[in-house]
C-alpha cells in the first residue's frame, strides 16, 4: 500500500512537471512567434540577419563559459542531502559561472574592437552584445537550477515572461527609434534585467545559517570542474552544430541571406525544441533521481517512455510541416522572408534528428560519463564542419538546410551507439556500464 501510494504521489510530481514545462514552452514559443512575425514586418533580412550573428555569439558565450558549470550544478542537485548542500551548490555554480562570464565578455570585446579596426565600424554593437551575454547567463542560471530542484512553474514563469518582454520591448524601442540592430539588442537587455530582477526577488534562495565544512564547497567545486570540463568543448561543438551555418553562410553570401536562413531556422528549430525541451524537462530531472537513488528499473522505463515520445514527435512535426510549410511562412514570417519556405522540411528533419541525439545520449548523462558524450559530438561536429562549407558554396541556402540532416543523423548515431540505451543497468549485472569509484562514493552517500 505504501508503495502503491509513493507510486502515485510520483506520477503526480511528474505530470505536474509535465505541465508547467508545456506551459514555458507554449507560451514562450507562442511569444517568439508572434514577435518575429512583427519584428520581419520591421526591420530588413540586413539587420535581421545581423541581429542574429550578435545573438549567434552571446550563445556561444552562454554555452562554452557558463551551460556547462550551469549543468554540472543541475545533474548534482539531486544528490543534495539538506538545503545547507543545495545552497553550497548554488553558491559554488554561481561563482564559476560569473567568473567565467566575465571571461567570455572580455574576449568578445578583444574581438569586437579587433572586428572594428579592420573594418572601420563602431564597437557599440559589441558591447551590447556583451551586456546580453551577462543578463542571459543570469536568466539560465535561474531557471535551470529551478528545474533540477523540479521548481518546474517558477522556471515556467521565469522563461516565459523573458520571452514575452524581449520581442515586445525590441518591437517597442525599434517603433520608436527606427530599425537599427541597436535597439533590437537594447529591448533584449531591458527586458532580461527586468525579468531577472523581478525572479530573482520571487524566487530568491534563503540563505542557510547552519555551519558547514569548508571541505564541502571543495567537493561540490571539484565535483562541479570535474563535470563541466568534458561539456566545455562539447557545447563549442554544439554551438558550431546549431549556428555555425549563419556564420558560414554570412562568409560566402550576404547579412542578408544570413537574416532569411536565421528567420526560417528559427521558426522550425522553434517548434521541434520546445516540444523536446518540454519532455525534457519533464523526464530528465526524473531520470537523474532514479540514478541517483539507484532505481535502475524505473529509470530504464522512464528513459523509453521518453525517447516513444520523441520519435513521435519528429515523425508527426515533419509530416505536418510538409503539408502547412506554405500556411507557416504567412502566418509567422513577412513576405520579404516568404523565399524560405522551401527550406523548411529539411531543416525539419534536422531538428528531428538532433532532440533524438539528445534523449538517446542520457544514459552517459546519468552515469556522468560526459567524456563518451564529447566523443558523440565531436563526431557530429566534424561531419558539420566539413559538409556546411561544401554544400552552402555549392547549392546556397538550400545546401545549408540540406547539411543539417547531415551531421545532426552522424551525431545521433554514433551517440546510439556509445550510449546504447536499450541496456538496462543492474547491480548483478558486471557486464553493463558500472559508476566509477567517486561515484559508488556518492550513491552510498544519498542512500
Amino acid at each position: 500500500m505504501k508503495t502503491t501510494l509513493f507510486g502515485a504521489l510520483k506520477q503526480k510530481k511528474i505530470f505536474g512537471d509535465a505541465f508547467w514545462a508545456l506551459f514555458g514552452q507554449l507560451a514562450s514559443a507562442i511569444a517568439l512567434l508572434a514577435g518575429t512575425r512583427i519584428l520581419t514586418e520591421l526591420v530588413t533580412p540586413n539587420i535581421y540577419g545581423q541581429v542574429a550573428l550578435l545573438n549567434g555569439f552571446v550563445a556561444l558565450g552562454v554555452a562554452l563559459f557558463s551551460y556547462p558549470f550551469i549543468c554540472a550544478g543541475m545533474r548534482m542537485l539531486p544528490e543534495c542531502l539538506n538545503i545547507g548542500e543545495r545552497t553550497y551548490l548554488y553558491g559554488v555554480v554561481a561563482n564559476l559561472t560569473t567568473r567565467s562570464t566575465v571571461l567570455a565578455i572580455g574576449l568578445l570585446m578583444l574581438g569586437g574592437a579587433l572586428y572594428s579596426y579592420l573594418k572601420h565600424s563602431d564597437i557599440e554593437l559589441f558591447m551590447l552584445a556583451g551586456i546580453l551575454l551577462a543578463v542571459t547567463v543570469r536568466r539560465e542560471l535561474g531557471i535551470q537550477l529551478l528545474i533540477g530542484e523540479r521548481k518546474q512553474r517558477g522556471a515556467s514563469l521565469w522563461q516565459t515572461s523573458d520571452s514575452i518582454l524581449r520581442p515586445l520591448l525590441a518591437i517597442s524601442l525599434v517603433w520608436w527609434g527606427g530599425a537599427e540592430t541597436e535597439w533590437v539588442l537594447l529591448g533584449y537587455i531591458l527586458a532580461s534585467m527586468f525579468s531577472n530582477m523581478v525572479w530573482m526577488f520571487v524566487q530568491g534562495i534563503k540563505s542557510d545559517k547552519n555551519k558547514h565544512p569548508t571541505s564541502i564547497a571543495h567537493n561540490f567545486k571539484t565535483e562541479v570542474w570535474t563535470y563541466a570540463l568534458p561539456l566545455i568543448p562539447m557545447e563549442l561543438i554544439f554551438w558550431v552544430n546549431g549556428l555555425g551555418d549563419r556564420y558560414v553562410i554570412s562568409y560566402f553570401m550576404t547579412a542578408a541571406e544570413v537574416g532569411l536562413y536565421a528567420a526560417t531556422y528559427m521558426i522550425i528549430n522553434e517548434a521541434f525544441n520546445r516540444s523536446a525541451m518540454v519532455l525534457l524537462r519533464t523526464f530528465q530531472p526524473v531520470y537523474f533521481q532514479c540514478f541517483s537513488q539507484k532505481q535502475f528499473k524505473e529509470g530504464f522505463r522512464i528513459l523509453w517512455i521518453w525517447i516513444t515520445c520523441v520519435i513521435a514527435l519528429g515523425i508527426i512535426g515533419v509530416s505536418l510541416l510538409l503539408i502547412t510549410k506554405d500556411w507557416v511562412a504567412f502566418w509567422v514570417l513577412a513576405k520579404s522572408y516568404h523565399s524560405g519556405v522551401e527550406l523548411m522540411p529539411t531543416i525539419a528533419i534536422g531538428c528531428a534528428l538532433h532532440a533524438l541525439g539528445g534523449v538517446l545520449a542520457q544514459p552517459l548523462l546519468a552515469n556522468k560519463r560526459t567524456q563518451l558524450l564529447l566523443l558523440g559530438r565531436v563526431c557530429g561536429a566534424v561531419t558539420a564542419i566539413i559538409s556546411i562549407p561544401l554544400m552552402v558554396k555549392n547549392f546556397g541556402l538550400p545546401g545549408a538546410a540540406m547539411a543539417n540532416p547531415v551531421y545532426f543523423g552522424v551525431e545521433a548515431l554514433i551517440l546510439v551507439m556509445l550510449a546504447k540505451p536499450w541496456r538496462q543497468i543492474h547491480f548483478e549485472n558486471k557486464d553493463v556500464i558500472e559508476p566509477a569509484e567517486d561515484e559508488k562514493v556518492n550513491i552510498r552517500v544519498t542512500a
